[in-house]
């Protein structure tokens, strides 16, 4: 396979060769339903959504710089509500204004941008018809004293569907004390959106303190988060989005002494996976019903190697049988012409022909 474009490449720095050149000798790509141009027609045309979400859908994956290709790239800022807005928005204020968000997504060429109901619902009327809206319909609100960590409903899901929204999201802390509440809460939500012919997006993070074991955190090892995004789809998300892996194992980790946590096969880790990122990206996809439901990786939080992140991050999903990004802080705390290009640089990952699924 011929090396990406030499932009890439840079930013992919020692790790470029390995990368791109990979080839995933776990679960084959063969196995995979894989986005493309058809992917509607090929995978959720066979499922019981109704004419108004796969319409919804298709007009998600046609939007943007990556129209037409089966990838997204969407901007997410609900951050003023997860993280609080003075947090998010002090590098770059612009965004205490709804419009800019949106601004930057379209300039950016993204194909859709997911906030909360204030946010979209400040501008609907002006943009809901130029670019998809993704409406967060349950947040962690911070507030609380002491910090808690709950997911809770800020809205209806009719009131995304009258505001035009294109579709839902919602997260769910899978492992957390209130995980039971927030599946029915969501899984109810995500029943009546589809019935109005919303799309729906599912952030499967997992919480528990327990996940982190002797100084080692597996918050985002491939077994519990492939396993998160297991009851996703069975929640029939449309697509969903999680924490690219840093590690696996976390079942094992979980198991040691004398306790006891869910269920697990040696193959996980011996057959299914390996200590490769790709191979790693590759177990959540096919815990998404083997790309049946897409999967969008977060892109973190902003830092000093931001490009290079990004481009990495993207890279991994993508040859892993990735559907696209999902990226905010890294794009909307710096000015606005280098949050597009850093937009940009992602897209030119799905774009570019020489990285292919691995």
């Amino acid at each position: 396979m011929a090396l990406a474009s030499k932009s890439i490449e840079e930013l992919l720095g020692d790790e470029a060769e390995d990368l791109l050149t990979h080839n995933c000798d776990t679960i084959s790509k063969d196995k995979l339903h894989l986005p493309s141009a058809s992917y509607v027609d090929d995978v959720w045309y066979q499922s019981d959504r109704n004419p108004r979400v796969l319409r919804n859908l298709q007009s998600l994956l046609d939007h943007g710089r990556l129209g037409g290709t089966g990838y997204t790239s969407i901007l997410p800022v609900d951050q003023g509500v997860e993280h609080s807005a003075g947090a998010s928005f002090a590098p770059n204020p612009d965004y205490f204004d709804p419009e800019n968000i949106i601004k930057l997504a379209i300039e950016g060429g993204c194909n859709g941008v997911a906030s909360t109901f204030g946010v979209l619902g400040a501008v609907a009327r002006k943009y809901a018809h130029k670019i998809p809206f993704i409406v967060k319909i349950n947040h962690n609100e911070l507030m609380t004293y002491p910090n808690t960590y709950d997911q809770v409903m800020f809205g209806s899901i009719e009131r995304a569907y009258d505001m035009g929204a294109a579709a839902v999201g919602a997260t769910i802390y899978f492992g957390s004390e209130e995980s039971s509440r927030q599946i029915q809460e969501v899984a109810r939500a995500f029943e009546r959106a589809h019935e109005l012919g919303l799309a729906t997006i599912l952030w499967c993070y997992t919480r528990n303190s327990a996940f982190k074991v002797n100084g080692e955190d597996y918050h985002a090892s491939a077994d519990l988060t492939g396993q998160a995004n297991h009851l996703g789809v069975t929640l029939q998300a449309d697509i969903i989005k999680q924490k690219q892996p840093t590690n696996n194992g976390g079942y094992k980790a979980l198991n040691m002494g004398d306790s006891s946590y869910g269920k697990l096969d040696e193959d996980i880790y011996n057959k299914l996976a390996s200590e490769h990122p790709i191979d790693l990206t590759r177990y959540q996809v096919a815990n998404c019903y083997m790309g049946r439901a897409g999967l969008i990786n977060s892109g973190g939080g902003s830092g000093e190697n931001d490009f290079a992140q990004a481009v990495r991050t993207a890279v991994i999903n993508k040859r892993a049988g990735g559907m696209g990004l999902i990226s905010g802080r890294k794009a909307f705390q710096r000015p606005l012409k280098e949050g597009v290009k850093l937009l940009n640089f992602i897209q030119d990952v799905y774009l570019d022909e020489d990285i292919t699924v691995a």
